[in-house]
């Protein structure tokens, strides 16, 4: 029987690329919650969606399984738990600046992003934004237009 920590299992799990953010983990994200070695050897691995109705939440436990299986262990549960609710405080910095390398923006302070393209340019000031549509390429992103870059970019919705 192979002897490995929490930690160590919660890293594998974490490592998982997130299926629709292919960009961040899903350590990054905050959506592992926990793992343990229970009594009879089976892993367990807590985690928690970026909301109720994600979509993703199926190949989330089937790569998090793969990845433990990898790893050398056979037996393997998921469980989703809701309380507490995943927010995007959850979300790590280098999961913040992975997302952002990639043109998607964090929601702000307010809620409102800053444009992730020409931000930086106005020496860190937020650009005047519209948001187009309160859904994008995934439910927990809206769609947003620079007024000054005018191009359109992704949000992680403040949850």
């Amino acid at each position: 029987m192979m002897t490995t920590t929490r930690t160590e299992i919660a890293e594998i799990a974490g490592a998982v690329p997130d299926p629709e953010l292919r960009v961040v983990t899903i350590g990054e994200l905050g959506i592992v919650r926990g793992a343990e070695t229970a009594e009879d050897g089976r892993v367990v691995v807590t985690i928690t969606p970026t909301y109720s109705g994600c979509p993703a939440m199926d190949a989330i436990r089937d790569d998090i399984r793969a990845a433990l299986a990898g790893a050398g262990f056979a037996d393997v549960e998921v469980r989703t738990v809701l309380s507490p609710a995943w927010s995007t405080d959850m979300i790590t910095e280098s999961g913040w600046a992975a997302l952002e390398r990639t043109g998607i923006a964090a929601p702000g302070a307010s809620g409102t992003p800053a444009c992730p393209r020409c931000a930086h340019a106005h020496g860190g000031q937020p650009t005047p934004v519209l948001q187009i549509s309160r859904y994008a390429s995934t439910p927990c992103q809206s769609l947003w237009s620079c007024r000054s870059c005018l191009e359109p970019f992704n949000a992680i919705k403040k949850l």
